[in-house]
């Protein structure tokens, strides 16, 4: 582990110029710099450097950050790959941070169970190039399936011998420790000793993302598979292995994914393989695994998009829709596409040129709501299994959090299907307000006459409706403000409810006072900059914006560029001037403006809820009741912004 002295010592040599001079051409642009951007495909130069700030931004699709925030996004390594990068390119000598007994063990232990799996890969990659039953019987296997040498190359494929113990032979005779052979999988125990897990099979190493050897699949060859339970058999979850976590070809195709902005997803491994040979390397497969978060979470580092490439028979229909709505969630855009009955995305790719393949694709792809309309709708005639079919799809699309997004899908089912857009809205409310968690019943509740807003223990104190999600521009001008300003004190020497004072800097503040009605944001990665900005405040010396612009954490670290760099107007065809008055009042004014955004936005629920509560006269009541108290917040809240609401 790299000691926080070294890391700030790292951060301040690095020059942003220097590093991404490395890898795109740039031209002075006034006190800046620019280039073409490295993320997309950029005809007009849109990637600006600025070197007072140390950071790049595109403006076009948004990438860029500190030095070390581009490397992890144009390299795919990770924080601590980028520092080292960054230390050898600046002859920075690296400090490790002294490790505990307990943690050197583990660290040792996960190093050799390393070192043992990048060996017997390239054990099982030579046993199937220079053994004779390596080439007779396991080259021939490959072949056969029309896998090329460079792909073999590519993807470091092997043989194990048919010789139960031939592996656990050679490794224990080079000296390395039984002990770690049985951790990684490749070998089993029992009475009569060791022996090996893979014997007799064709090999597909798994690389991590950052090119590690985790785990291996062992597939039997098509000689033995009758009668054969396991035509696959995979390493066991082990301290460098869980296969939720993993992906099988993302090594060999993240940067194909970066390019092209989208990834294919496939079942197994010939697929990728396959696929790969065809010339389409952005693909990935999560073999043996239903798709898991962290698969979603590793892809989403590279890509929003992603396109189910499945085959058309119903285990692939399962898998395809099983996926879905997890994906949906975690806010990627999603294709499906199911090949003809009698094919896999390998038989397929096999069967047709590059070209062909690529047109396929993209003539035939679907988006989610056509793929499960034509799945589940079209053709049933039945009114409450079509009624159901409709509502599963309404269903997956309230997990959307872009609610324009979410707006734009219902529009495009209702065309579909000939229905009343409001009674899809009204279908999807539902399932949102059903999905969000029960409102804290110790959550404070008082009169609306509370005094000025200025102090920040007497805010309005009329409860606010439970769940607003707010606009997300008034979210990014908030996190704008914490990310630039977040550890700046806007409210001094504050009487708290024990008589103690406290100090209030604006992400404090912020924090604090969303919280006393329950409030977050609807973006996950704001709400959680504003905990690490609370949670920091206190260090020595913390600075929002730095500590934010050199985050581990890639998606921080480029959020945080991409909210400093409103102001720093890196291309001149930018600007966005702040608002005016003190930091305070602009604080106090944007939360106040997320409240009424949250208020205006259940007026509009309880209307509808109204609608629908035709011939109810108790309901009608009720909500008539709700409707006239929010009523009054919204006006107290419009009075404390100055402005008036016309009834």
């Amino acid at each position: 582990m790299i000691d926080r002295a070294t890391v700030d010592k790292i951060i301040d040599a690095a020059q942003i110029v220097d590093v991404v001079s490395e890898f795109v051409t740039l031209r002075k642009s006034g006190v800046n710099y620019k280039g073409l951007c490295p993320f997309h495909d950029d005809r007009n130069p849109s990637f600006m450097v600025s070197p007072a700030k140390n950071i790049c931004h595109c403006f076009v699709c948004g990438k860029g950050g500190t030095p070390a925030g581009f490397l992890m996004e144009h390299e795919q390594i990770t924080y601590p790959e980028a520092l080292r990068w960054l230390a050898k390119k600046y002859n920075i000598e690296i400090v490790e941070k002294e490790l505990t007994d307990e943690e050197r063990q583990q660290q040792n232990e996960r190093e050799s169970m390393f070192i043992v799996n990048e060996w017997a890969k390239d054990w099982f990659h030579s046993v199937l190039k220079n053994d004779p039953d390596g080439i007779a019987i396991g080259k021939q296997y490959f072949r056969s399936r029309g896998i090329r040498d460079d792909i073999i190359e590519k993807f470091q494929l092997g043989y194990s011998p048919q010789k139960r113990d031939a592996l656990y032979t050679a490794a224990t005779a080079k000296g390395y420790n039984k002990e770690f052979l049985v951790k990684t999988g490749l070998c089993l125990e029992n009475e009569r000793g060791g022996y090996d897990r893979y014997s007799g099979r064709a090999i597909f190493p798994w690389l991590n993302v950052s090119g590690k050897v985790v785990a291996f699949g062992g597939r039997v060859l098509d000689s033995r598979t009758k009668g054969v339970a396991q035509k696959y058999v995979n390493s066991p979850d082990s301290d460098i292995y869980h296969k939720e976590r993993e992906l099988y070809g993302i090594f060999q195709a993240k940067k194909a994914i970066v390019k092209e902005d989208r990834v294919f997803m496939v079942e197994g491994y010939t697929d990728v393989i396959a696929m790969h040979q065809a010339g389409i390397e952005n693909v990935v497969a999560n073999s043996g695994t239903a798709l898991s978060i962290y698969q979603i979470k590793m892809l989403r580092r590279f890509t929003n998009n992603i396109t189910l490439l499945y085959d058309g028979d119903e285990a692939g229909i399962h898998a395809a829709m099983r996926g879905t709505d997890m994906l949906l969630e975690e806010g990627m855009n999603v294709k499906v596409l199911l090949l003809p009955d009698g094919d896999d995305p390998d038989s397929f790719a096999r069967k047709h040129s590059t070209d062909e393949l690529k047109r396929y694709i993209e003539e035939n792809q679907q988006d989610f709501i056509g793929f499960k309309t034509h799945l589940t709708v079209e053709g049933v005639s039945d009114p409450v299994k079509r009624s159901e079919a409709i509502s599963g799809i309404v269903k997956s699309i309230s997990v959307i959090p872009d609610a324009i997004l979410r707006s734009t899908y219902l529009s495009d089912l209702a065309s579909r299907l000939g229905l009343k857009e409001q009674t899809l809205i009204s279908s999807m409310n539902k399932f949102i307000r059903d999905s969000k968690p029960t409102p804290n019943p110790s959550q404070k509740e008082g009169n609306e006459d509370a005094t000025s807003h200025e102090n920040p223990q007497q805010s309005p104190q009329t409860t606010l409706p439970s769940g607003g999600t707010g606009s997300a521009s008034i979210e990014h001008l908030l996190m704008r403000e914490v990310v630039r300003h977040g550890e700046e004190i806007i409210y001094a020497d504050v009487e708290m409810d024990d008589g103690s004072t406290t100090n209030f800097n604006v992400a404090q503040y912020i924090a604090y006072d969303l919280g006393q009605d329950g409030l977050t944001f609807s973006n996950p990665l704001y709400n959680q900059m504003l905990a690490e900005a609370v949670a920091h405040s206190g260090d020595e010396g913390f600075k929002a914006e730095s500590y934010f612009m050199n985050h581990p954490d890639i998606e921080v670290s480029q959020t945080a560029a991409r909210l400093a760099v409103d102001r720093h107007q890196l291309g001149g065809r930018f600007v966005l001037k702040p608002r005016e008055g003190s930091l305070r009042q602009r604080i106090v004014h944007l939360i106040m403006d997320f409240r009424m955004d949250i208020v205006g936005q259940r007026l509009k629920e309880i209307q509808m809820a109204m609608r629908q509560a035709t011939g109810d006269m108790e309901r009608i009541m009720q909500l008539m009741e709700e409707y006239k108290d929010t009523q009054q917040l919204r006006d107290l809240l419009a009075r404390r912004l100055g402005s008036d609401v016309m009834m």
